[in-house]
């Protein structure tokens, strides 16, 4: 079940999984091997946003894809962690290489590989289409889908819910 109700003002690093969470889980091949997703663009202005707000990002994957490398380095996610197949112990060595607690972070996934992450963040967020199996550990579950603006939604629930949100945005209403 989802740990006691989250510190979300200790919140300072969000991490995401790619497929299901930035994207839409969906995979094009194409005929010389390579591959495409579709990553949407409210996820990655509302990134823009957390890093303004002065935080940081992390992709933490099971898959390795340069799309997702290309994606990241256009929106600035620093770290960025692909082919993990488990992912506790890459964001033990996360959290040792940025000196944040697992209290300081939130998690973002979709599938059953993120469960252990799930469990030990200080946030845990699922998508709505996320499997039903890991929806007890969450805080917090999407009403987005993975790839539709899901993780737009969740930064904006955390700057919100700690009053950062009507500041980090007033430059637009103007």
């Amino acid at each position: 079940m989802a740990q006691t109700k989250p510190d979300l003002s200790q919140i300072k690093l969000l991490i995401m999984d790619v497929d299901g969470v930035l994207t839409d889980g969906g995979i094009i091949i194409h005929s010389d091997g390579s591959e495409s997703k579709r990553f949407h663009v409210l996820d990655g202005q509302r990134i823009t946003v957390w890093h303004r707000a002065g935080f940081d990002s992390a992709i933490l994957s099971g898959r390795d894809t340069p799309a997702t490398n290309i994606r990241a380095e256009q929106i600035g996610i620093k770290y960025v962690l692909q082919g993990c197949k488990q992912k506790l112990p890459a964001f033990e060595k996360l959290l040792k290489d940025t000196g944040y607690s697992a209290q300081q972070t939130a998690y973002i996934g979709d599938d059953w590989l993120d469960l252990p992450l799930l469990r030990r963040v200080g946030f845990a967020a699922v998508v709505t289409n996320g499997v039903e199996e890991i929806r007890p550990y969450a805080h917090y579950v999407t009403r987005r889908p993975g790839g539709d603006g899901a993780v737009a939604e969740v930064i904006e629930y955390i700057l919100k819910q700690t009053g950062r949100w009507d500041k980090l945005i007033a430059r637009y209403r103007v």
